[in-house]
Formats: structure tokens, C-alpha cells, sequence
């Protein structure tokens, strides 16, 4: 029996856009519709890739951790974005932990159903390897940032990211809708939260941004891309 889900959602997803209605349908007809919590973890890293999700509703962090229990915050996707996709294609292990920051709904496409299905439509395949291709250059630019790139440099590069994915044009600036905590930036750029507090303190003294509980309001986005440069 196929899943009551609204196709536009799907459509918001580079990986399903190209879809008819029929072949949509055909992804409905096997894939399964699973409700998360906020802080749920959806998979851990070295879990068995068995399948891969789309965000219909909600936000996750993609994060992974060392062996001194240190994390890493990855990446945060919103509604329309696609995860999974690396460990169900080769059927290894999760290379990273989703965890749910708020109350959601993902539509789980197993990799026994899904991997048939590619076979049959080699648009979607092509696709798929635009996808995995921005997680590369997502964790190419991740690495080089980390290398070459000063704290300051960093996080105001990550604002601005934050800003063209989460932001909302008000008449105060660009509100980023995202939950940012002080700890969430500082596992994003591998610091502690004190340099995180200290160079918020310092954006925030230049005018270039306001912080409070959690939420970053950009007033001067040119003065933080001279920064991130």
C-alpha cells in the first residue's frame, strides 16, 4: 500500500525531482514513513547501510565522534535533503550519527527495494552521483577550511553557510532559523565553545551579527564575507 505523502515534498529533493508521477508513486509504494523526536538518533555511525532517508518535515545533525569521545558536527539538513545515501549504495557501514534536532518525519527507502529500482532508471542514477559529489566537495572544503582557515575566518565562513541555508530576511537582518548553541559551532569547527564565545563576542561588538538563545540574526553580511576570505 503507498504512502499519503504530498509529491511536492519529495520534489524539493534534487535526488527525486526528475521523477514522474508514476515512478513517485512506485517509490511510495515501497518506502516507509518513520516519525522522530528531537535528540532521536536515526542511525549510529558503523550501523549496517540499509537504507536511505528523505527529510519530509523537521532537521538533523550529521555528526561523528573520536575515540576521546569528541564530536564533530558535520552538517545540518532540513526538509527536502537526502541522507544515507553512501552506506546504502555500497552496503558498508553508516560513516557518520543522525541525530534528530526536532520533531520530524522521514520517508525510509530500504536498500533491497531502492537498489532495483535505480537499475531501472538511469536518470536517477546520475542524480545520485551529483549528490554524492557535494558531500565530497562538502568534506573537501571542510578540510581545507580546517587546514588553512584561522577560527575567526571559520565561523564566519559557517555563518554565511548557515544564513544561505536557514536564513530569513527580516527587517532586523537575516534571521538563521536554526538552533545554534555555542557547543553545536564549536563541534562544527573542532574548538572549544570558550573561542567560540570570544569571537561571537567579537562579530557581535562590529555589528556584524546579533546572538540570543540560540539564534543568529546577520546584520552586516559583507563585513563577515571580507572575513571568511
Amino acid at each position: 500500500m503507498s504512502l499519503t505523502v504530498d509529491p511536492a515534498l519529495l520534489r524539493r529533493n534534487q535526488l527525486f525531482s526528475i521523477l514522474s508521477d508514476a515512478e513517485m508513486e512506485a517509490i511510495l509504494g515501497f518506502a516507509r514513513l518513520r516519525r522522530v523526536q528531537a535528540e532521536e538518533r536515526i542511525f549510529a555511525k558503523g550501523d549496517p547501510g540499509d537504507s536511505l532517508y528523505v527529510i519530509l518535515r523537521g532537521r538533523v545533525a550529521v555528526q561523528t565522534e573520536s575515540r576521546e569521545a569528541k564530536l564533530m558536527l558535520l552538517n545540518i539538513l532540513d526538509a527536502g535533503a537526502v541522507f544515507g545515501e553512501i552506506a546504502m549504495l555500497d552496503g558498508g557501514e553508516r560513516t557518520a550519527t543522525v541525530m534528530a534536532q526536532e520533531p520530524g518525519e522521514l520517508l525510509r527507502i530500504d536498500r533491497r527495494d531502492f537498489m532495483p529500482f535505480l537499475s531501472q532508471h538511469p536518470d536517477l542514477c546520475i542524480r545520485l552521483m551529483g549528490v554524492l559529489c557535494q558531500r565530497v566537495r562538502w568534506t573537501s572544503a571542510i578540510i581545507e577550511d580546517t587546514v588553512f582557515l584561522n577560527v575567526t575566518r571559520r565561523l564566519a565562513k559557517r555563518i554565511l553557510i548557515l544564513a544561505r541555508d536557514f536564513g530569513r530576511r527580516t527587517e532586523k537582518g537575516i534571521r538563521i532559523a536554526a538552533f545554534m548553541s555555542q557547543e553545536d559551532l564549536a563541534n562544527m569547527l573542532g574548538v572549544s565553545r570558550e573561542i567560540v564565545n570570544k569571537t561571537l563576542k567579537s562579530f557581535q561588538a562590529s555589528g556584524a551579527i546579533t546572538y540570543r538563545n540560540g539564534y543568529i540574526v546577520v546584520q552586516d553580511e559583507s563585513f563577515l564575507e571580507q572575513l571568511a576570505r
